[in-house]
């Protein structure tokens, strides 16, 4: 398997994709490490954990050049990644003897009630690349954390993450029998469906997703998809600093190239101030630095993936075909490595796939709406259902909104954004089940019902 640098289309790698016998022995490996592991104190998981912690930040800069380098993710950008996600360990650190702790429900009478969280087991994490520190922390940290064993399928796009994730984890503690890397395409994959494990934790595209549910249905054990989005931002007309809500609103929907679940995919603008915004709007993106992701101060790198580009050159060619103004980008630079010039689309329609089907790169579609019902109708227009924005000075007008939308989370002045003490989920085609939050803590447990009578 080719690790090949987005930037500059450069080999950087060949790694062994791992064969049917190598993913079948890494599997029964796991599964005679994992008891053990549960057995071990969760103040002892919990140190684990830290010492992962502390070891990454030692290496930050070896390891956001390698991100870097698989990703195509601009240097700071990785570091700011690396140095955010490590609010996940944080929040194990201040939370986890809580909500992991038995729970005596009924303490008087006959019989005493108690709760007691089991780990899942083996479980699988198929990663993703976009953010592998971020969306991996959120699954495989939390499932080690609660006793379970790992198998951790990077994607072919950042495994050479994965493989330092492995690396740090041992390290730090983590037996090697309890995580492990898969590597490979989609075939481990496959691998790792096809074997007898206890959940199956995915990161990825819808399509992929609803694959994965259908796969392993039968056989009863959990499973949690966090998916896509088409996430929606609006303008409301009450926004005093108009020039500050396009800066907001750009970086939220260009920041890693557009390249996020819940990065911002399209912008409805109160006719009021749409002029406004967009003149604004453009004028950030195109004072954003495109170039080298090793440059300081670059802010728009390749896209990662080679196959993403003809998405976006679709998405272009069907907007002006029906009718969208371009006023910035729209073209792939004429260099080496995967730059698609960030795109800015204005006179556009629910007719465009710009504005129905996930980007996934630096482009947007800006939309004109008459009031507040038309906005919500245009954003609940969607088979989407990750994450919704408003931008107003009026909290109690932006949450009328964003009470009628049917998402997993709601942003009032503010966009992109997570947080480990709430809830990361989606609905509809946005993905099952729960990270983060006390919720996330307890998504790779199972509840053990105990009547006890003395």
């Amino acid at each position: 398997m080719d690790i090949i640098n987005p930037a500059n289309e450069k080999l950087i790698q060949s790694l062994p994709a791992d064969t049917p016998s190598q993913v079948a022995a890494k599997i029964e490996r796991l599964k005679k490490g994992q008891p053990d592991w549960a057995h071990r104190s969760l103040e002892e998981r919990i140190a684990i954990i830290i010492q992962f912690g502390t070891l990454v930040k030692q290496e930050i800069e070896t390891l956001a050049l390698v991100l870097t380098s698989e990703t195509g993710k601009p240097l700071e950008q990785a570091r700011n990644e690396i140095r955010g996600a490590h609010n996940r360990i944080e929040h194990i650190q201040a939370n986890a003897a809580t909500w992991l702790a038995r729970e005596r429900v009924v303490t008087a009478g006959a019989v005493r009630e108690e709760i007691v969280h089991e780990p899942l087991g083996v479980i699988a994490n198929i990663s993703a690349w976009n953010f592998p520190y971020n969306v991996g922390y959120n699954v495989f940290l939390y499932a080690l954390l609660a006793g379970n064993a790992v198998a951790y399928k990077p994607s072919e796009y950042a495994s050479l993450t994965g493989l330092k994730f492995r690396d740090l984890l041992i390290k730090a503690g983590v037996p090697a029998n309890v995580f492990d890397c898969f590597i490979g395409g989609a075939a481990v994959g496959e691998m790792l469906l096809d074997a007898d494990l206890d959940g199956y934790f995915f990161t990825g595209s819808y399509q992929t997703g609803k694959y994965i549910a259908q796969k392993v249905a039968a056989k009863m054990v959990p499973v949690q998809l966090e998916l896509g989005g088409k996430d929606p931002l609006y303008i409301m007309d009450d926004v005093k600093d108009i020039r500050q809500a396009a800066i907001n609103a750009a970086e939220g929907a260009f920041y890693n190239n557009g390249q996020s679940c819940c990065a911002v995919e399209r912008i409805y603008v109160h006719e009021n101030v749409y002029d406004a915004f967009v003149k604004a709007f453009v004028a950030e993106v195109q004072g954003y630095a495109m170039g080298d992701p090793l440059a300081e101060g670059t802010f728009i790198g390749p896209v990662t993936r080679k196959e993403q580009m003809e998405v976006l050159r679709d998405q272009v060619k069907d907007a002006l075909e029906k009718g969208a103004v371009l006023h910035t980008g729209g073209r792939q630079r004429k260099t080496e490595g995967y730059f698609w010039e960030p795109t800015v689309l204005t006179q556009v329609s629910h007719q465009m796939k710009v504005m129905r089907e996930e980007s996934f790169g630096p482009i947007i579609g800006i939309q004109s709406v008459r009031n507040d019902e038309e906005a919500v109708a245009l954003m609940k227009d969607t088979s989407y259902g990750l994450t919704a924005a408003v931008f107003s000075d009026s909290e109690s007008r932006a949450v009328q909104v964003l009470e009628q939308l049917p998402t997993g989370t709601a942003y009032w002045n503010c966009c992109d954004r997570v947080s480990p003490n709430l809830p990361w989920t989606g609905r509809k085609n946005s993905g099952l089940g729960v990270t983060l939050s006390y919720l996330g803590i307890r998504a790779f447990t199972q509840p053990k019902a105990y009547h006890l009578k003395g």
